[in-house]
């Protein structure tokens, strides 16, 4: 089996099947349109696309001459499936995973099991991570590779991972990347916690006050 090398766009309309088939299942196959509207939809995507029809019907017939998708014709509109397991030649776990890593970006074993409840239960987090080494260490006469383990960014507890469907990965440009972007989620969360104890404090004391109060004792008697 040849390695396979897919464009963005590509990659997107496939891993959008994929999603698809199983997450709404009745209005499975997809016709260009709903492709469109889930390829470019706001919501777990990274990055965020605008495809227009022209992009994915040029995508859709690189697909269908690599056998990686299907055209069903039987009705009056065109309709689309994904042939990624028997055209990749992985199990369904790890196209489940694939298809995740390429839609959402470079995620940690538990982000992937995490966002993969749609699609697949996973067991634990360990059972996701058998099937990423499986994919990394995949031999060259089935392909080779298919993701990769990135270094651990700073301020990152656990390692992402990373598809390789559409080539390598720029490993120094993802970890900086990654990097800035860690920084202001961490400033924010720390904002948020001091702004929960400022009105966790108040709370409490509001609470003594009261109480104070109905015992006709002071609040402060050093102050007395």
């Amino acid at each position: 089996m040849t390695s396979l090398t897919l464009t963005p766009i590509e990659a997107r309309v496939l891993a959008t099947l994929m999603e698809k088939a199983r997450t709404v299942p009745d209005s499975y196959p997809l016709s260009l349109n709903s492709l469109m509207l889930g390829c470019n939809q706001k919501s777990s995507r990274d990055p965020v696309m605008n495809l227009t029809e022209a992009d994915i019907a040029t995508a859709l017939d690189s697909l269908l001459s690599q056998e990686l998708v299907r055209q069903n014709t039987t009705g009056r509109v065109a309709r689309y499936e994904h042939n990624f397991q028997r055209g990749v030649g992985v199990y369904e776990q790890a196209a489940v995973l694939l298809g995740l890593l390429i839609l959402r970006g470079a995620q940690t074993a538990g982000e992937l099991r995490l966002n993969a409840e749609r699609w697949y239960r996973f067991a634990d987090i360990s059972s996701v991570e058998g099937f990423l080494e499986e994919l990394q260490e995949r031999s060259a006469e089935k392909g080779g590779a298919l993701v990769v383990k990135l270094p651990r960014a700073a301020g990152m507890r656990e390692q992402r991972w990373a598809h390789l469907l559409c080539g390598e990965v720029d490993i120094a440009a993802h970890t900086a990347t990654t990097s800035a972007a860690s920084a202001a989620p961490a400033t924010s969360a720390t904002a948020e916690r001091i702004t929960a104890l400022e009105a966790e404090v108040a709370a409490l004391r509001a609470t003594v006050q009261r109480l104070c109060d109905e015992l006709g004792i002071s609040a402060n008697p050093a102050t007395e």
